[in-house]
This record gives C-alpha cells, sequence and structure tokens, in this order.
C-alpha cells in the first residue's frame, strides 16, 4: 500500500547505537521509519514506539533482495531515504589480524553497502530520493590499530563520491557523514571486548597503548540522541549536504586534514599509541626480531 509519509530504511538498528537513535528521530520528525536489524525481537524498543521493524542481514544479497520487495510492497514501491549504518570494528593490529577480522569488515562495512545501494536504487529513483552513509573520519586519519576499519571506511568515501555523480542525473543524492567519537554500538564494544594481542605479537611490549586504544574512541564522545538530531536535520534538506562532519571532534579532523600536511597526522598517531616507542625499541636492540 502507498505511503503519504516520507520513508526512511535504517540498517543496523539493534541496541542502544547510532542506527537506533537515527529511527527515533526520524520517527519523532514524522518519518515512516523502517527500522532493521538481525533479529526483530532485538528491535522490541522501537516497534513499541510504532515503528516498523525488519529483520535484515545486510550481508546476505537473498535478504536483501527480499527486503525490497517487502519495502515496495509496504510504500508503493518508493523509498524517500536508505540509510547504511550498519558496522562492524576490529581494533587489532594488522599484523595480528586473521582472515576472518578482515573479510568480516569488508563484507559489512563495505561490500554491504554495495549491495543495499543497488539493490534499493530503483525504488530511490522513482523517488527521487537520499542516500545517507554513516562514514567515519579514520577514512583520512591513520588511527593506529584499526587498518582494516580504516581502509573500509576509506573505500565507502571513494565509492560515495563516485556513486553520488552516477546517481544525480536520476535526482538521487548520496550523503556521507564524517563521523567522529560518538557512543555507538561499535565503539562500546570495542572497547569492552576481552580480546589480547596474541602472545607471539611484534606489539606485545606496548600492549598497554592497545589496551587505551580500544577505548580511546569514547573519550569525550557524544551521545548518540544529539547526533542523530544534527544529521537527521541535514539529510532531510531540500539540498542535502554531500558531507556532514558530526561527531566530537570532527571539526578539528576536517581543520588539520586539510590546513595541516598529511605528515602532522602521522606524527600524532604514531606518537599516541606507542609507536614511536616501539621503533626506539626494536632500534637500541630491545627487541630482537
Amino acid at each position: 500500500m502507498a505511503t503519504t509519509a516520507k520513508t526512511v530504511l535504517i540498517t543496523g538498528c539493534i541496541g542502544k547505537g547510532i542506527g537506533n537513535a537515527l529511527a527515533r528521530e526520524f520517527h519523532a520528525q514524522g518519518f515512516r521509519v523502517f527500522a532493521t536489524g538481525l533479529s526483530v525481537p532485538e528491535l522490541e524498543d522501537l516497534s513499541t514506539l510504532g515503528i516498523e521493524t525488519l529483520a535484515l542481514d545486510v550481508t546476505d544479497s537473498e535478504h536483501i533482495a527480499t527486503t525490497v520487495d517487502v519495502i515496495a510492497q509496504r510504500t508503493g514501491g518508493t523509498l524517500d531515504i536508505l540509510v547504511n549504518n550498519a558496522g562492524i570494528a576490529r581494533t587489532i593490529p594488522m599484523l595480528d589480524a586473521t582472515e576472518e577480522d578482515i573479510r568480516s569488515v569488508f563484507e559489512t562495512n563495505f561490500f554491504a553497502v554495495v549491495y543495499m545501494c543497488k539493490a534499493f536504487a530503483p525504488l530511490l529513483i522513482k523517488a527521487k530520493g537520499n542516500i545517507v552513509q554513516i562514514g567515519s573520519v579514520t577514512q583520512m586519519v591513520p588511527y593506529t590499530f584499526g587498518a582494516m576499519y580504516n581502509a573500509s571506511k576509506a573505500a565507502l568515501h571513494a565509492f560515495s563520491d563516485t556513486l553520488r555523480v552516477e546517481l544525480e542525473p536520476f535526482g538521487v543524492s548520496v550523503t556521507e557523514c564524517m563521523t567522529s567519537r560518538v557512543i555507538s554500538e561499535i565503539t562500546t564494544n570495542s572497547a569492552h571486548a576481552e580480546r589480547r594481542l596474541p602472545p607471539d605479537s611484534l606489539y606485545l611490549p606496548v600492549e598497554e597503548y592497545y589496551i587505551q586504544r580500544k577505548s580511546d574512541s569514547l573519550q569525550g564522545a557524544l551521545d548518540t540522541a544529539t547526533y542523530a538530531k544534527q544529521v537527521v536535520n541535514q539529510v532531510t534538506k531540500s539540498t542535502p549536504p554531500k558531507w556532514y562532519w558530526a561527531g566530537n571532534l570532527a571539526w578539528v579532523v576536517w581543520g588539520v586534514t586539510t590546513f595541516f600536511p598529511r605528515s602532522f597526522m602521522y606524527y600524532l598517531m604514531r606518537n599516541s599509541f606507542g609507536m614511536g616507542q616501539l621503533k626506539e625499541m626494536v632500534k637500541s636492540g630491545k627487541i630482537k626480531l
């Protein structure tokens, strides 16, 4: 059945993270919200508000296709806004990452977004809608021990910029949210994960910095409700921005990466999480390779 209220589908709405907060804010602003997650029962806090909830595994192309059919039936074949929020993080040195670590991050953070954009494009084109990508400032920052996550967000950034050009002729816009330090499920889960460095890790001499790094992104983090309100207010404009910087320190990162040489950010990251100390240990012979 066709709908009169504008519609939005959001991925990754389970828990108390960004997706959940976005669903609540869009709902508060009068949108018909389709909140998705791996399990419908875990979305009960949203369904009690009158938000429509659906199970969706964004890494399963067949599941995505089924969801497209469901949304098309409920809306009359249109979708005004698609929010690609679902994501995972693996805070681990690249040399210690497993194949599962690497593949799972890219499957969820990048390939799933590609699948979602492609599958929902017909509905978005019909509505002349907007795709909202929840990106990260780490796509331009060498945030130590986050190589896979950083790279997945860099891939998302390049994809979104090109997708924007390709969809513009059809009236579809693409907004990438350059997110920094927001209290999300990703940052909370990463901070509290019990994972330690493997016993043969080359980074064991600076493991204290690794432990510090796992919770670093929570320091001074913006609450999800405030972030969601800022994002929704931007992406619902008649002409949504191409990029929107949001979260604590987001504009600081923008300023540093825009006006300072890249070597400055490299210097900051190298000296914030023990890489400088590790280099000296190796150089002095305290660590035998």
